[in-house]
């Protein structure tokens, strides 16, 4: 009897490990045909590795030789500057640990963390905000505790993917209007008026695109409808507006945004970590509802620290701010001369508009080879047919380093056939 058993156990217990086995087979199999289709497309991606302090100058994995960075979102510099690594270590050092390692409402407070978040709140001069891990994040958490079912949010098509994905996560009414296209967004607003909340979500600057919301006619729509607006300010905090507010600053209605999202990845010190800043209510709101809040690790001390000093520096002068504005200009200005399509207008992204994927991948190549680090950008990052080369200008950027960066692309330009 008992070999009996033993014989059917070993005999149904290999039909088991060959069906996982094959299971496993299958998804390979399957997993390999994607990543062959997406190098037969064109628009397949390698990542760099960049073996140097990030700044205007890097060392890269595998390249010779200095290399220019022009693909960085530190677009003021403040990733390397010493006052802001220099409180990025005292904050470490104060704290005595690299990381807090529990959730804010686990651990109760950390002054340096109600400290940055009232920091925020007077730089945006909003009422409070919060902090996030990443504006990710921030995106994720917003939607789902402030809309319910009664309720409805009209988004930009262009949106960024956080955006995105943070309202699909929320039971509100979902309408999308055409990018920028303020007759359709009156056409959606009309439509949703049976709502109990209506909230507009766009990017204020479009990191794809380089292009800038048209935030004026937004408010004058929001408010002949009865609308709320939301901004994700992640690609202008920092250095858009006379002093690095925002796109809200810079078209003058920091009165008339309800609520704003934004990072410390980027121009704030470019380490990690974001929010969300508006009503005190709000805010309160999300302390107690907002799933990445509630389920996330805090922030470091050390980021932290640097983005507090980031935005110290920020607040004392907007000599920073200003000339990222000429450096941005000089470098449009000199590309669309030479006969780039440069897309968007006056944003330090600046994306060199090719179309084909493979083109695109190419050029940046050969740009890495004669010492410009660029990134082609194609499907499912932008639409097919889209593809591009996105350029960013840093405020550490000399005259002489965009110079050489145009130069470099009217080379590798004419060598590829996309220009004459």
């Amino acid at each position: 009897m008992w070999a009996g058993n033993a014989w059917r156990a070993a005999l149904f217990g290999v039909p088991r490990g060959c069906r996982a086995q094959s299971a496993l087979a299958q998804l390979r199999g399957i997993l390999e045909g994607e990543l062959e289709g997406i190098r037969g497309a064109g628009t397949w991606k390698s990542e760099r590795v960049i073996t140097s302090r990030q700044g205007p100058h890097i060392h890269v994995d595998g390249v010779s030789g200095g290399i220019l960075n022009f693909c960085a979102n530190n677009y003021l510099g403040l990733s390397s500057h010493p006052k802001v690594i220099q409180a990025g270590l005292q904050a470490t050092k104060k704290d005595t640990q690299c990381g807090v390692r529990k959730t804010r409402f686990l651990l109760h407070e950390f002054p340096i963390h109600k400290n940055l978040e009232a920091k925020i709140a007077r730089f945006h001069q909003r009422e409070d905000a919060i902090l996030y891990p990443s504006c990710f994040d921030a995106n994720a958490g917003l939607f789902e505790a402030l809309l319910t079912p009664e309720d409805a949010v009209l988004s930009d098509e262009l949106n960024h993917a956080s955006i995105i994905d943070g309202i699909r996560l929320c039971k509100a009414h979902k309408y999308r209007y055409r990018h920028l296209d303020m007759a359709d967004l009156e056409a959606k607003l009309q439509e949703a008026q049976k709502h109990r909340l209506r909230l507009v979500a766009t990017d204020g600057a479009f990191s794809m695109d380089g292009d800038i919301a048209p935030l004026q006619e937004i408010c004058r729509l929001a408010s002949r409808y009865g609308a709320l607006v939301f901004v994700d300010e992640c690609h202008a905090t920092g250095f858009l507006g006379p002093t690095g507010r925002g796109t809200d600053e810079l078209l003058g209605v920091m009165d008339q945004v309800t609520i704003i999202n934004s990072t410390l990845g980027k121009a704030l010190g470019g380490a990690s970590g974001g929010y969300t800043t508006g009503p005190e209510p709000l805010v309160s709101l999300l302390r107690q509802r907002a799933r990445p809040y509630l389920f996330s690790n805090s922030l470091p001390p050390a980021v932290v620290g640097c983005a507090s000093k980031a935005l110290d520096l920020l607040m004392e002068s907007n000599t920073i701010v200003q000339s990222m504005a000429a450096k941005t200009q000089r470098f449009r200005s000199k590309m669309e001369a030479a006969g780039f399509t440069i897309s968007g207008a006056s944003h330090p992204i600046c994306p060199v508009m090719l179309g084909d994927a493979r083109l695109a991948s190419r050029m940046a190549d050969d740009m890495l080879k004669r010492g410009i680090f660029v990134i082609g950008f194609s499907y499912p990052v932008v639409p097919k047919g889209k593809a591009r080369i996105r350029v960013q200008i840093s405020a550490v950027h000399s005259e002489e380093d965009i110079d050489r960066c145009v130069e470099a692309f009217v080379e590798v330009g004419r060598l590829h056939g996309a220009l004459p």
